[in-house]
């Protein structure tokens, strides 16, 4: 989910391509396929799904349902949400995996993103209350164990704690911890192996890093550096590659990304949260394609408010009231729409013969420039937690 930091910091950096798309290629598109869920509170009904995964072993789509609180009071309802749904391949729904409870190891408090490990099959799942990561056996639902702790919520903080994970190679997994601006990896048996990052612009900083997604075939890192509206891109080893985004509204342009993912041809697929589009990159950076529009008075919700849609309009195809998790599979996006309780299918057309996005020569269509010959803004509206 979004949200905004409170601070304002000018720095300048050195050493590290920005990269500014400018022009579409025309070999991908994306276009609307299907929908499923339905914006409610109960079963098969979503609402605040940040988090969504389709299984290579049973086709199943799995998605995170968000966080019952009391609008009265805001006390945690736990029978509300706090569980994963699972639809079958053409979106029926099937069955929840967890329940709402409050405290390590007890249960979830409000899922986020979701993985599946390709060793030994089990769900891992972001619970950010708890602060927390939560595997389940997919197929019992049974809770296999909980690892991890994260940083809590800071003044004025609507997210924090785990955001976005994925596993590398040797099966260690990468997670965002938002509030902290750095990624923690921790190994098989859930031990913390390392943390990289920290606040800032300089290459290989965050601020507010959300969706996290890891190249199988490079072991390049992929985040969405949520409050400095860029992609980030990093070797298997942490290193700084490139960067790509700037804040706006223009194709090529963020207003805090959230969900990312990549295709078998290293597209990079992400979910441009606030300007409710999907966004689609090829592995240098350069903008391909977008797909999506807001719709009326797009946001999230009043104090009071259910976070879902009511309004019948808001439900038509294409249109988003912010795109928040995100993944590829097979030819298909599956992008979850926080605020009107659904997650929208997109197809992915691979038209005028190609099959595959042609990799550039150069740089052409593309404006690069070093931070170091200019100053970046860095907009945060929330405190740094001790």
């Amino acid at each position: 989910m979004n949200f905004v930091k409170n601070v304002s910091i000018a720095v300048a950096s050195a050493g590290f391509m920005v990269l500014a798309a400018t022009a579409e290629a025309k070999a991908i598109s994306l276009k609307y396929d299907s929908q499923i869920g339905e914006p409610g509170f109960g079963p098969g009904q979503l609402f605040v799904p940040q988090g969504v995964v389709k299984s290579n072993a049973d086709g199943n789509i799995y998605v995170s349902n968000g966080r019952g609180i009391n609008p009265e009071d805001g006390s945690f309802v736990p029978v509300v949400g706090n569980s994963v749904s699972v639809f079958s391949p053409d979106g029926t729904y099937l069955k929840a995996i967890g329940f709402g409870a409050q405290g390590k190891g007890a249960g979830i408090d409000e899922p986020g993103d979701l993985k599946f490990d390709s060793i030994t099959g089990n769900l891992y799942v972001a619970d950010v209350f708890n602060s927390e990561i939560d595997v389940y056996n997919p197929e019992s639902g049974e809770f296999v164990t909980s690892f991890g702790s994260f940083s809590g919520q800071g003044p004025g903080d609507l997210f924090f704690g785990p955001g976005g994970i994925d596993f590398d190679k040797q099966g260690n997994l990468h997670v965002t911890d938002f509030s902290a601006d750095v990624v923690k990896v921790y190994g098989r048996d859930g031990a913390l192996v390392k943390t990289y990052g920290g606040l800032g612009t300089e290459p290989g900083q965050f601020n507010g890093p959300a969706g996290l997604a890891i190249s199988e075939n490079t072991g390049n890192i992929y985040i969405n550096d949520q409050f400095n509206n860029r992609i980030q891109v990093l070797d298997s080893e942490n290193n700084p590659l490139f960067a790509f985004g700037t804040e706006g509204t223009a194709p090529g342009q963020f207003n805090e990304p959230i969900g990312i993912d990549l295709d078998e041809f290293e597209n990079i697929y992400v979910a441009d949260s606030q300007n409710n589009r999907v966004q689609v990159f090829d592995k240098n950076g350069k903008f391909l394609t977008a797909f999506g529009e807001p719709v009326e008075n797009a946001g999230p919700p009043g104090p009071g408010e259910p976070p879902i849609a009511t309004n019948p309009a808001d439900l038509a195809p294409g249109k988003f009231n912010w795109t928040g998790g995100l993944n590829y599979n097979s030819g298909k996006v599956y992008v979850g729409d926080f605020f009107t309780g659904r997650v929208q299918v997109l197809d992915v057309d691979r038209h005028d013969g190609a099959k595959k996005v042609p990799e550039p020569a150069t740089l052409l269509g593309l404006s690069v420039f070093a931070l170091g010959a200019a100053a970046t803004k860095l907009r945060k509206n929330k405190q740094q937690s001790a």
